[in-house]
């Protein structure tokens, strides 16, 4: 006797074609996030001569991130996790608001299945073709349009790819080198790679994704409360269910059980039903396979589909919209009593989302000051402490230092080098026998120089055990400065 297997085959679906609202915000979403991705790496922005024109780079090479007029550096990564830390209180604020959001309409598998989903529709037609194709046997036509279809995706995908490899490098130079076959084999392993998960992502596995390998559906429950707008049924207004045309708005539902408790009390049966008319038009549109009108599920990702085909039915029998609809479980009791639900800012200003809404702002706010206030030029100062100072023929007491000089402007500069402190100092440059303190770094670069500080023996710094001292660096031409505070180390007696 065979063991039962403990794992089930998985059931494909094929989502029916639906209008409304929410497919077509769903539209406008799916254009314009695909848009942006595919677009903006052959977009130019001139810096000078020299200079990348790619309007946004990621240059790991040089270790910069462009972003029109905007350069971030190594060591201003911390824009970079600003963002990351705006983006993640942004999805904990549209979650805790309006649901799992991100994943119905923004979340690149979504977007990416939508785009698969809407290609197999127009080569194979709409849900009902799609199945008996899936059921048929294998054809020369089947064969066919599998092919096409196939096809069609991997150009997608391979676009998909190969999209991603140009935010990292010249756009049209790297294309010009992955078609004559001398790009750099990172940039045809990558393209490899991402073409084959969007292409099994998208096309196989869609909702699977979701599901099982996303952690998003476990999280989203903190986030959430009974005050979050989420997709949801309307059970007291559509059960029970059953057949039968609806054409007055007005007929009152009795909510008689079911046919016999109906023709008993000598009551019209199709008065005594719910709205709901059990054509499973929610379950047919929805990608994810799950019939909403069983309650919250995990599976769902509210992307509202299942609205715009209910809404549809309703207008057809005549019946009042909404009875899918947005709404919050905290007004289930109010409507039960057919008392009108809360207005929806009530839901969404809540302590939780104006908190959430508070932080991100401050980020937001602190970056951008941070953004406007950098200096075109900085300094770092390492003094080198092997040996920690150098005891000179005439006595004097020597310190070095590695000064690291940044050139943020579009152009070469002339730097000044300077210090102060409490007492008497010379600074010199390694390499400079005129002893001229005066810097040229390139533009857009960083420089190191090798600076020596000197205290005669009769000045107090040489006998002290350190003495405060400040580097000053000074842009000739603007009169830009920046400085870092550093000690100095005598020869204690």
């Amino acid at each position: 006797m065979s063991t039962p297997s403990l794992y089930a085959p998985r059931e494909p679906i094929f989502p029916r074609r639906v209008s409304g609202t929410f497919r077509r915000l769903k539209w406008w979403i799916l254009a314009l996030t695909l848009g942006i991705y595919y677009i903006t790496p052959w977009l130019r922005w001139d810096r000078g001569p020299g200079m990348p024109d790619q309007a946004v780079l990621v240059d790991l090479a040089n270790r910069r991130f462009y972003f029109f007029w905007i350069e971030i550096w190594p060591h201003e990564f911390y824009f970079v996790a600003g963002l990351l830390i705006m983006a993640g209180l942004g999805l904990f604020l549209f979650t805790s608001a309006l649901g799992r959001v991100w994943c119905g309409y923004t979340c690149p598998q979504t977007v990416w299945t939508d785009l698969f989903i809407l290609v197999e529709r127009w080569i194979e037609g709409d849900r009902n073709a799609r199945v008996r194709l899936h059921n048929a046997k294998w054809s020369a036509h089947k064969a066919w349009l599998r092919s096409v279809k196939w096809t069609v995706w991997l150009a997608i995908a391979l676009a998909t790819g190969g999209a991603w490899v140009f935010y990292f490098t010249d756009a049209p130079a790297l294309l010009g080198n992955l078609l004559n076959g001398t790009a750099h084999p990172a940039a045809y392993i990558t393209i490899a790679i991402l073409t084959a998960t969007t292409f099994v992502f998208g096309g196989f596995m869609r909702e699977q994704v979701c599901i099982y390998m996303c952690p998003w559906p476990r999280i989203q429950s903190a986030m959430m409360d009974p005050d979050t707008l989420t997709v949801a049924y309307r059970d007291w207004r559509g059960e029970p269910r059953g057949k039968g045309k609806r054409t007055d708005p007005n007929v009152p539902n009795t909510h008689v059980p079911d046919l016999a408790q109906a023709l008993h009390a000598g009551t019209d049966p199709v008065a005594t039903k719910g709205d709901c008319i059990d054509c499973m038009a929610c379950v047919n549109v929805c990608p994810m396979g799950i019939d909403i009108r069983d309650g919250q599920q995990m599976e769902c990702i509210t992307c509202a589909l299942c609205i715009d085909a209910c809404d549809d039915v309703m207008d057809r029998i005549g019946k009042p919209r909404g009875l899918i609809d947005y709404m919050a479980l905290t007004d289930e009791p109010r409507e039960r009593a057919g008392l009108p639900p809360r207005p929806i800012w009530q839901h969404i200003l809540r302590p939780r989302t104006i908190v959430y809404t508070l932080l991100w702002s401050a980020i937001g706010v602190g970056l951008v000051y941070a953004l406007f206030i950098r200096s075109p030029i900085e300094l770092t100062v390492s003094p080198v402490r092997n040996p920690t100072y150098v005891v000179q023929s005439d006595g004097a007491i020597r310190n070095i230092y590695d000064v690291r000089l940044r050139n943020k402007s579009l152009s070469e500069a002339e730097f000044r080098l300077s210090l102060t402190a409490d007492t008497v100092l010379r600074i010199d440059l390694e390499g400079n026998a005129d002893r001229d303190v005066i810097v040229t770094v390139p533009a857009d670069t960083s420089l190191t120089q090798r600076v020596y500080v000197t205290a005669r023996a009769s000045d107090p710094a040489a006998t002290a055990h350190d003495t405060a001292l400040r580097f000053w660096v000074e842009d000739a031409s603007t009169g830009d400065r920046a400085s870092q505070a550093t000690t100095f180390n005598g020869r204690v007696q």
